[in-house]
C-alpha cells in the first residue's frame, strides 16, 4: 500500500535534532561498546608469522620495539576505559628491593674535563764556526726550555676516547713560527689530500761519507738482572745539526751541478711523515735559479724530540691544568732530546784503534775551537730521483744522512751500519702517559705490547726515526727504553734494554709507507718549482690537519741570527774587558 505524504510528515520526530536518536546506553546486545578515534591504526587481530612478545630472542627488548613500533591496538586511545581500579587497601603497599647497587664512577681521574691554553717558547742554540750551526746538545750550549704544544685528550679513567668529541672544548695552541701580516699564503694543503700521494722511488745512491763510527757495545742488547740496570750517564761530545744551506759539502756539490733538491734527513723525514703529525712545526724553503734548498730555523721544533705527540690524552700545559711542571710538554721535550744525545754516546765502545774511518773527516769539527771529543757520528751525502715519465729533465735530490755507530755482523763479519735512538717513559700513572705499561715489569714479558703503545702514543716520532734509517740505507735500528730512576727526577735516568730492528720490517708494522713519502716531497717541489726565486716557509697548522705554504721576505729569518750573533760578540767583549 503506498504511503502518503501526511503519513511520513506524521513520522517525522518533534524535536528539533535532525538524524538517529541520542542515548545513554553503553551496551550493543549486552556487550561493552569502546569508542575509538578515525585516527587509529587499526592492526592484525593475531599475528602467527612473528615472535611472540614474550619470548627473548636476539635483540632484547630493543628488537621487540622495533618489530611492533608501527603496530597499534585497536581502541588504544581510550584503553583507559578498561583500567583496573586498584583497591583502596593496596594504595599503601610497596615492594622493596634489598639488592645492593654498586657505585659507579662517572669520571676517572683527571677524566672529562676540558682546558683551554697555550704554550709558547724557545731553544737556546749556540753558533758554530762561519756559518755553520752547532746543534749540541747536553752539556755546554745545549737546548734551553724549548715549549712544546700539544693536542686535545681526556685524563685517565675518563669516558671512552671518541665519544662525544665533538661536545669537548678545542685546546688551542700556537704556531711555531709567528705569522707576520706581510707574509703571503699561496697554498693550502690538507692532510687528507697528502695521504692519496704516491711515488715509487729507487733505494738511492753514496756519493760521499763523512766522519768516523765506534763499535756498538753488544751487552746492552742482554736483558739486564732487576735492581742491575745501567744508568744513563752525561756523556759530554761535540755533535752536529747544520741546516742545509749551511753545510759546505751540499754547497759544493750545489755548483757542480749535482741535484736539484737539497735537504737533510732530519728535516726531510719531517715533511714525509706530516700526515702523522700533531704538534706545530715548520721548514725554510729557498729558490735561487733551479736550485731548491729545504732549511730549518735557528731554534726549530725539528731540533727537539717529542713525547706522547700522538696520545689521546697528551700532556697538558700548565694553563690546561697540569700542576707537574717536570710533565710539560716543553720539558718532556728537553728531557728526550737529552736522553738520546747521551744514549748513543753511552752504547758505543770509544777506541782510537778500533773504529770505522769514513772516506773524509768531520767537516763541521774544528779542534782548535772546540774543547770537547767528537761524538760518534758518519755523514752520508745520498742522491734519490725523483723524476716521472712524463719529466723532460731528471729531477735528482742530495740528502745529508747520518749514521750513528757501527757492529759487526755475527755469522759475515761484515760491518753493519746502526741508528741509535731511545724511547723514554716518565710516569706510567700520570697524566700524558697514553696508557703505556709499566716497562720495569711489563718490558721483558710483554715487549710487544709496549711497543705497540709507543707506536701508538708516538706514532710521528717514530715513523720520523724510521724513514732516515732507511734514507741513510742502515740496517739496523736499534731502539733504547730509557726510563726515569724516580718518577718525580727527571735527571736521573736507567737504561732498561735495547731492541734491534730492521728498519723496512719496522716500517711495515707501523704501516709507513715510503712512496707516500716521497709523493707529498715530489708534491712540494713542484709548487715551489712553479713559482719564482725567493724564500718560502712551509708551516703545520697547530689546530687543523693541514699545511700553509706561506711566500716571505728573503731576509726574514737573518735578521734575527744576526742579532743573536752581535749580542754573543758584545758579550764576549765585555767578558774580555
Amino acid at each position: 500500500m503506498p504511503i502518503s505524504l501526511s503519513d511520513i510528515v506524521t513520522a517525522l520526530p518533534s524535536d528539533e535534532i535532525w538524524g538517529p536518536p541520542t542515548t545513554t546506553d553503553s551496551l550493543v546486545d549486552g556487550v561493552p561498546y569502546a569508542p575509538y578515534s578515525k585516527g587509529d591504526k587499526l592492526g592484525r587481530m593475531a599475528d602467527w608469522t612473528t615472535e611472540g612478545k614474550d619470548r627473548e630472542g636476539r635483540g632484547g627488548r630493543q628488537q621487540y620495539n622495533r618489530n611492533y613500533r608501527d603496530q597499534q591496538v585497536y581502541g588504544a586511545g581510550t584503553s583507559s576505559l578498561f583500567a583496573v581500579q586498584v583497591a583502596e587497601d593496596e594504595s599503601s603497599f610497596s615492594v622493596v628491593d634489598n639488592t645492593r647497587t654498586q657505585k659507579t664512577r662517572v669520571f676517572g681521574r683527571g677524566g672529562a674535563r676540558g682546558f683551554q691554553g697555550r704554550g709558547r717558547g724557545g731553544r737556546d742554540q749556540r753558533g758554530g764556526r762561519g756559518n755553520y750551526q752547532n746543534a749540541r746538545v747536553g752539556g755546554r750550549g745545549g737546548q734551553q726550555g724549548y715549549g712544546y704544544d700539544q693536542r686535545g685528550g681526556r685524563g685517565r679513567g675518563g669516558r671512552r676516547f671518541g665519544w662525544k668529541d665533538y661536545d669537548k672544548p678545542q685546546r688551542n695552541r700556537d704556531s711555531s713560527v709567528n705569522i707576520k701580516p706581510e707574509w703571503t699564503m699561496l697554498e693550502e694543503i690538507d692532510f687528507a689530500r697528502l695521504l692519496k700521494l704516491n711515488l715509487d722511488t729507487s733505494a738511492g745512491e753514496d756519493i760521499d761519507s763523512y766522519g768516523f763510527l765506534y763499535y756498538y757495545d753488544r751487552t746492552y742488547d742482554k736483558p739486564p738482572v732487576k735492581n742491575t740496570e745501567r744508568k744513563l750517564n752525561v756523556v759530554d761530545r761535540a755533535a752536529y745539526n747544520v741546516t742545509t744551506s749551511s753545510d759546505p759539502i751540499i754547497q759544493e756539490l750545489a755548483d757542480k751541478d749535482e741535484a736539484t733538491v737539497f735537504a737533510t734527513d732530519n728535516i726531510l723525514s719531517m715533511l714525509m711523515c706530516a700526515p702523522r703529525s700533531v704538534y706545530s712545526w715548520d721548514l725554510v724553503i729557498t729558490r735561487q735559479g733551479n736550485k731548491i734548498y729545504f732549511d730549518k730555523r735557528d731554534g726549530s721544533t725539528l731540533d727537539m724530540i717529542s713525547v706522547n705527540e700522538n696520545a689521546a690524552d697528551a700532556p697538558l700545559e700548565a694553563s690546561e691544568g697540569n700542576k707537574d711542571s717536570i710533565n710539560f710538554p716543553g720539558a718532556l721535550a728537553l728531557e728526550a732530546t737529552f736522553i738520546n744525545h747521551n744514549f748513543a754516546n753511552q752504547v758505543v765502545m770509544e777506541s782510537d784503534t778500533s773504529k770505522l774511518e769514513m772516506a773524509h773527516e768531520n767537516p763541521f769539527y774544528n779542534p782548535s775551537e772546540e774543547t770537547e771529543a767528537l761524538a760518534s757520528k758518519a755523514y752520508k751525502y745520498r742522491r734519490f730521483d725523483l723524476s716521472l715519465e712524463k719529466d723532460e729533465d731528471p729531477l735528482h735530490l742530495i740528502l745529508r744522512t747520518e749514521i750513528d755507530a757501527v757492529v759487526k755482523n755475527t755469522i759475515s763479519g761484515d760491518d753493519q751500519y746502526l741508528t741509535l735512538k731511545a724511547l723514554n717513559e716518565f710516569d706510567h700513572k700520570a697524566q700524558g702517559s697514553g696508557g703505556a705499561l709499566d716497562w720495569r715489569t711489563k718490558l721483558s714479558s710483554q715487549r710487544g705490547a709496549v711497543v705497540a703503545t709507543e707506536m701508538k702514543n708516538n706514532s710521528c716520532k717514530l715513523a720520523r726515526w724510521t724513514t732516515q734509517a732507511i734514507l741513510a740505507n742502515a740496517d739496523v735500528m736499534k731502539l733504547g727504553f730509557v726510563s726515569r730512576i724516580n718518577p718525580k727526577a727527571p735527571n736521573h735516568h736507567v737504561i732498561l734494554g735495547v731492541v734491534g730492528y730492521d728498519p723496512r720490517k719496522f716500517a711495515e708494522q707501523m704501516n709507513l709507507n715510503l712512496a707516500n713519502g716521497w709523493g707529498i716531497v715530489r708534491t712540494i717541489v713542484d709548487m715551489v718549482r712553479g713559482m719564482k726565486d725567493g724564500r718560502y716557509v712551509l708551516v703545520k697548522d697547530p689546530n687543523k690537519p693541514l699545511l700553509r705554504l706561506y711566500e716571505v721576505p728573503m731576509g726574514t729569518f737573518e735578521d734575527v741570527e744576526d742579532g743573536e750573533e752581535e749580542a754573543t760578540r758584545a758579550e764576549g767583549g765585555e767578558d774580555e774587558e
